[in-house]
């Protein structure tokens, strides 16, 4: 771990797809929150504008995750680490993706990862999944990438907590009496 970074107050909504992250995300924004969008359907959706379909945007694993990446470094690097900030997903989650997708890690994604040390880590407990246009896994990989994201987080000195299933704003609630 990198002995120099940097200590935020910045709270990460994480956990596997179809979790909540978004809906979340979402209440806490509506509650005056200052938070950040999810990249990965950004990227899809700024490739889509392109002309491009999901499955040419995901053809390319690799290059995927790092649009992915760099657009989450980009914002990451923009926000001040002393505003409380909700995260929908942080750097680490790539770490998990890459893993799923059986990627090496490449430097850039380990520097960047190690630079923050976020404030709270909220795992959302897993919702039944619900596929659409960009999210395409089964309830299997949903599974593997839920726990593979639990995983790289206990590998952070960051807090974790777990956010159980409830309804969305006793989600929220939760969360809030836990940052």
């Amino acid at each position: 771990m990198n002995t120099k970074e940097i200590k935020t107050n910045w709270n990460v909504i994480t956990g596997g797809p179809c979790t909540g992250k978004t809906t979340v995300i979402n209440i806490l924004s509506e509650r005056g929150y200052q938070t950040t969008i999810e990249h990965a359907r950004h990227y899809i959706d700024t490739q889509k504008v392109k002309g491009k379909t999901v499955e040419e945007i995901k053809e390319n694993k690799r290059v995927f995750q790092r649009g992915v990446l760099d657009m989450q470094i980009e914002q990451e690097a923009e926000l001040n680490v002393n505003d409380i900030v909700f995260l929908d997903r942080a750097l680490p989650d790539a770490m998990a993706y890459y893993q799923f997708l059986d990627l090496e890690y490449d430097d850039r994604l380990v520097l960047q990862c190690n630079k923050y040390c976020y404030s709270k880590v909220f795992i959302l407990d897993r919702l039944p999944l619900i596929n659409d246009y960009a999210r395409l896994e089964d309830e299997e990989e949903q599974i593997r990438i839920h726990n593979l994201i639990i995983k790289v987080y206990e590998s952070f000195p960051c807090p974790i907590v777990f956010v159980p299933v409830l309804p969305p704003n006793e989600r929220v609630d939760f969360i809030l009496k836990n940052i």
